[in-house]
C-alpha cells in the first residue's frame, strides 16, 4: 500500500477552507461595493501581488495554443463567472444555505472528470460524493433554514457550483505542464481583462469615500485569498491527486462558509448541521486508507 499524499490533502483542504471564508464574508463586501467593481478591484489588487509569478520558469515549455485556451477557460469559468454567480447569489441567499449548496461541488467534479478526463471513480469516492448530494437534499427540504434564499439565489449558486467544478477539471490539465504560481497569475490576469469594462462602468458612479476602513481591509483579504493563496494552494495540491478525489475536498468550502455565517449571526438548523456532518463524512470515506484503493497515483 502506497503512502497517503498528506501534503496534497492539506493543501487542498486549506485552499477550500479559505475559499469558504471569503464566500461567507462576501455578504459584507457586496453591501459596500457594486459587484462588478468589487470583482475588478479583487483582480487588480491580486495582479499587483502576483507580478513576479508571471515570469516563465527556465524549465517550463512555452505556452501552446491549447494551454492558452485552457487558461482562458479556467479564468472565465473559475474566476469570472464563479465570482459573479456567487456574489449575486449571496445577495439572495444566506451564507449558511449557500454553503450547503456549494457542497454539491464534489458531485459535479466527479461527473466532469469522468466525462472529460476519463477518470475511474472508486467506490469510496462515489460514497463521498453521495454524502455531499445527501447534504444538499437535506437542506433543500429544510423550509425554515432556507427562508432567506430565493429561487434566483439558489440557481445562481448552483451555476457557481458548475463553474467551480469546471475550474477543478481544467486545472488538473493545466498542472501537467505549468507551475501552480504561474497558473494563478495568468488566470487572474485574464479575470482582470474580462471584468475591467464592467468594473469601470460601475466605478464612474461609485463614491469611493463611502466604504469604511474595515471594508477596504476586508477587500484586501478577499483579493489575496481569492486570487493568490487559494489558487496556488489548490493547483499545488491538485498535482498529486485525480480530479475526482481532489474534488471531495471542496466540502471544506461550505463548512467554512457556514462557520462565517454563524459568526455573522445566522442560524444553523438541525438539518443543515446534519448536512455538514455528511459532507465531512464524505471526505473521510474518499481519503481513508484502504488496501483495495491504496493512495492516489502520483
Amino acid at each position: 500500500m502506497n503512502p497517503l499524499p498528506w501534503r496534497s490533502y492539506l493543501l487542498l483542504a486549506t485552499s477550500m477552507s479559505l475559499v469558504g471564508s471569503y464566500v461567507g464574508l462576501s455578504k459584507l463586501l457586496v453591501a459596500a461595493f457594486p459587484i462588478f467593481l468589487l470583482a475588478g478591484l479583487r483582480f487588480g489588487f491580486a495582479a499587483l501581488l502576483m507580478l513576479p509569478w508571471l515570469r516563465k520558469p527556465a524549465d517550463e515549455a512555452p505556452l501552446d495554443a491549447r494551454s492558452r485556451g485552457l487558461l482562458f477557460l479556467e479564468s472565465f469559468l473559475g474566476n469570472f463567472l464563479f465570482s459573479i454567480c456567487m456574489l449575486f447569489g449571496l445577495r439572495h441567499s444566506s451564507a449558511v444555505v449557500a454553503g450547503v449548496i456549494m457542497a454539491g461541488i464534489p458531485a459535479a467534479v466527479a461527473l466532469l472528470s469522468r466525462v472529460f478526463l476519463r477518470e475511474q471513480l472508486s467506490p469510496r469516492t462515489l460514497a463521498g460524493i453521495a454524502c455531499a448530494v445527501g447534504g444538499i437534499a437535506l437542506v433543500a427540504t429544510d423550509k425554515h433554514g432556507g427562508a432567506e434564499t430565493s429561487a434566483l439565489g439558489a440557481l445562481l449558486l448552483i451555476a457557481a457550483v458548475l463553474c467551480e467544478a469546471s475550474y477543478v477539471v481544467i486545472g488538473k490539465q493545466l498542472t501537467a505542464g505549468l507551475s501552480a504560481k504561474r497558473i494563478s497569475a495568468l488566470i487572474n490576469l485574464w479575470g482582470l481583462v474580462l471584468v475591467t469594462p464592467l468594473a469601470l462602468w460601475q466605478a464612474l458612479s461609485f463614491d469611493f469615500g463611502a466604504p469604511r476602513l474595515q471594508d477596504w481591509g476586508l477587500l484586501g483579504y478577499y483579493s489575496a485569498t481569492a486570487s493568490v493563496f487559494t489558487v496556488w494552494l489548490w493547483m499545488a495540491g491538485l498535482r498529486g491527486l485525480p480530479a475526482a478525489k481532489a474534488g471531495v475536498f471542496t466540502v471544506f468550502l461550505p463548512v467554512s462558509t457556514a462557520l462565517v455565517g454563524l459568526a455573522l449571526g445566522e442560524a444553523l438548523s438541525g438539518r443543515q448541521a446534519l448536512a455538514y456532518g455528511l459532507a465531512l463524512l464524505g471526505v473521510l470515506l474518499a481519503t481513508w486508507p484502504a488496501k483495495a484503493e491504496g493512495a492516489a497515483p502520483r
